[in-house]
């Protein structure tokens, strides 16, 4: 009985370690992730929106795209950025009260 202390101790430091891992690569994987590109599908699940809709966003330029060989891709840092200019806070009052 006396042993098993040391070693529940031991894997319990273990993962701890695996946590704080996991979280570094977590955490280098999103940044990672802004300089790429993604195609048609991963954006209509990304946004929940529909081909359609995603065509009308490329018509009216609300996302930058690019197309290689009749297939469209978008960078992850566009679709970012269009969730942060889209942004709306209804506890805040353009006219500062």
């Amino acid at each position: 009985m006396n042993d098993l202390i040391p070693l529940i101790l031991a894997l319990s430091e273990q993962i701890k370690e695996l946590k704080v891992y996991i979280h570094l690569i977590r955490k280098s994987r999103a940044e990672v992730l802004k300089d790429n590109w993604v195609d048609n599908q991963d954006v209509m699940q990304m946004l929940h929106i529909s081909k359609r809709t995603l065509q009308t966003f490329r018509s009216n330029g609300t996302l930058p795209y690019s197309k290689v060989s009749g297939k469209f891709y978008y960078k992850v840092s566009d679709i970012e950025a269009l969730f942060k200019n889209n942004y709306y806070n209804h506890n805040f009052k353009n006219n500062g009260k």
